[in-house]
């Protein structure tokens, strides 16, 4: 259920409504409008990606991840409901606002994956993650769905129609987080010591970790990996709107309807791909996404007609989810139980610092050569060398040493 109510952030604020939005209404220039865009998602990257490691052992030290997971999600509907109120021009206020809603949404999500290895098993983590995955997709789906209907019943004048989506943003996430903190339950007793005793903790557990990193070689293999093969991935999907705006002149309805259909796709290969995952392993799983996201990259950077970059979209797209739920599931496999939140920290500093360089990458393109076509192009290459660091990871090895860990935190 957390999937489903998160999902509706980053498919109508990230991905598919507010970043055109910004884009084309409140910085008023393509070009200028994507550059800004692009900064403010590397900043907020790089503010997830220096605290998440801390954050989560502190969360692991006080069994308190329910309770991160609770202040992250607040944040998240606070600052996202204040972008309602930004008016064209306000380009500056209005990447502020969305730097703090998406550094507390990308950093909820690092406790939220935490919990995936105390709620299954080594034979069923793969399909509980896609699970979690798929559902999220249908849950972006269906926030597309009545935004496009928004989008065409309320009124335009003052951009009510747009603006509006970003309440539906806000009150579907807080809605539909909520079984989430009802029902789920934390194993192990809080601790009940001195907040600073959490601050200290959580800087010598992250530096134990870095002190044992050759028991965890393999995890960090994967870390490694997936922060180059996810810059690829995220700038590709988050920046989907912008480049069908630019290169094929789409309308935000048609972008919503492009998101829809992406949405739908996305959530069938999650589904399908996580019994594949438990059958043939993670690593194997990504392996093959990969591959297909690498040719289907090329297709949409080189397609001139809207069919071709249709067709291009719908691969990706379909390899999307089992991409990142197999991820999740390949480091939870290999997560020892005393470090799940900490090990899930670190997940979501290689995935913030994939998403620094992506999406400069895909602006620096754009701003010196005005082509998005190269700049998504570009992106193709963080695939083939993500799949190089991949093959070198020994799946097997890494589940064995999370097993065998006997380190139980500094109990």
């Amino acid at each position: 259920m957390y999937d489903f109510a998160n999902s509706a952030f980053t498919t109508l604020i990230v991905t598919f409504i507010f970043s055109a939005y910004f884009v084309q209404v409140i910085a008023g220039d393509e070009v200028r409008g994507t550059v800004i865009w692009t900064r403010a998602v590397n900043i907020s990257a790089i503010a997830v990606a220096l605290t998440m490691p801390v954050l989560g052992a502190i969360a692991d030290f006080s069994r308190r991840k329910k309770r991160f997971l609770l202040l992250a999600t607040l944040q998240t509907l606070v600052f996202t409901t204040l972008l309602f109120f930004v008016q064209p021009g306000m380009v500056f206020l209005a990447a502020v606002l969305f730097i703090f809603a998406n550094v507390a949404y990308e950093g909820g999500q690092a406790f939220y994956n935490a919990f995936l290895p105390e709620i299954s098993t080594s034979t069923n983590m793969g399909r509980i993650s896609g699970y979690g995955w798929a559902l999220g997709y249908v849950g972006g789906l269906l926030a597309l769905v009545i935004a496009l209907w928004m989008m065409r019943a309320l009124p335009e004048e003052a951009h009510l129609n747009v603006r509006a989506t970003i309440l539906l943003v806000a009150v579907w996430f807080g809605i539909f987080s909520i079984p989430t903190f009802l029902f789920l339950r934390e194993r192990g007793v809080a601790r009940q010591v001195e907040p600073g005793t959490y601050v200290r903790e959580g800087f010598r557990r992250v530096g134990e970790t870095f002190r044992q990193l050759r028991r965890y070689r393999e995890a960090a293999k994967v870390l490694l990996a997936r922060l180059i093969y996810n810059d690829g991935l995220v700038t590709i999907f988050a920046l989907a709107g912008i480049y069908a705006i630019a290169v094929f002149d789409f309308t935000i309805e048609e972008v919503i309807v492009l998101g829809i259909v992406a949405n739908v796709a996305a959530g069938a290969g999650a589904f399908g791909f996580g019994f594949l995952a438990d059958r043939i392993g993670g690593k194997w799983t990504i392996a093959i996404t990969l591959i297909v996201l690498s040719v289907a990259g090329l297709l949409g950077a080189s397609a001139e007609t809207r069919t071709g970059f249709w067709a291009a979209a719908m691969t990706i797209s379909l390899m999307v989810g089992p991409a990142q739920s197999a991820s999740r599931m390949l480091l939870g496999s290999m997560t020892p139980e005393a470090k799940h939140a900490e090990f899930f920290g670190f997940y979501a500093f290689s995935g913030k610092l994939s998403s620094i360089l992506g999406p400069l990458l895909f602006g620096t393109v754009v701003g010196a050569t005005g082509s998005h076509r190269l700049a998504m192009g570009s992106m193709v290459i963080f695939f083939v060398v993500g799949f190089a660091l991949l093959m070198l990871v020994d799946e097997k090895a890494g589940i064995e040493a999370a097993r065998e860990d006997p380190w139980d935190g500094g109990e």
